[in-house]
Order: C-alpha cells, then sequence, then structure tokens
C-alpha cells in the first residue's frame, strides 16, 4: 500500500464533558441503535479521551474528532474542530 493514498479517517462530534487534563479532554459520544427484536432506538454513548494541543476546548463544547495513532494508553484520538461553544 502506499504511502500516499489518502484513508478515509473515522471521525465523530460529541460534547466536551471534562478538560481537567493538560492537553486532554474527554468526549461523550452519543448515536442511536435500533434494538434488534423491539425495534425500539436506544441511546448508546462512549467516552474517548481526545488530543487537545492549544487546550482550547471546554466542557459543553460541541466538538469533531479524528482517529489518529495512539499518543497512549488510552488517547487515540485528536479534536479537529471545535463546532459549537458551550452557552456560558
Amino acid at each position: 500500500m502506499n504511502d500516499n493514498t489518502d484513508k478515509k479517517l473515522r471521525t465523530v462530534e460529541g460534547r466536551v464533558v471534562s478538560n481537567k487534563m493538560d492537553k486532554t479532554v474527554t468526549v461523550l459520544v452519543e448515536r442511536q441503535v435500533k434494538h434488534a427484536l423491539y425495534g425500539k432506538y436506544i441511546r448508546r454513548s462512549t467516552k474517548l479521551h481526545a488530543h487537545d494541543a492549544e487546550n482550547a476546548c471546554n466542557e459543553g463544547d460541541q466538538v469533531r474528532v479524528v482517529e489518529c495513532a495512539p499518543m497512549s494508553k488510552t488517547k487515540n484520538w485528536r479534536v479537529a474542530e471545535i463546532v459549537a461553544r458551550a452557552a456560558e
């Protein structure tokens, strides 16, 4: 495989729930899945650690994160952009 080929990176949107770490934020990503038997949509959530190089994110911000090479034991996402700021 060529190094030049652009691999489609996984991108998800979520809400920052913690920015207490240095250059790291915790992002809550919610998705809806359909129950196999009953057909009802259920809300499922995942918490991801994402790299925030400038410490620009605050709690409540809506952010877009992109998958990247592992940076630590739990951190393998990085903040691509801040979609919406939290209402103060």
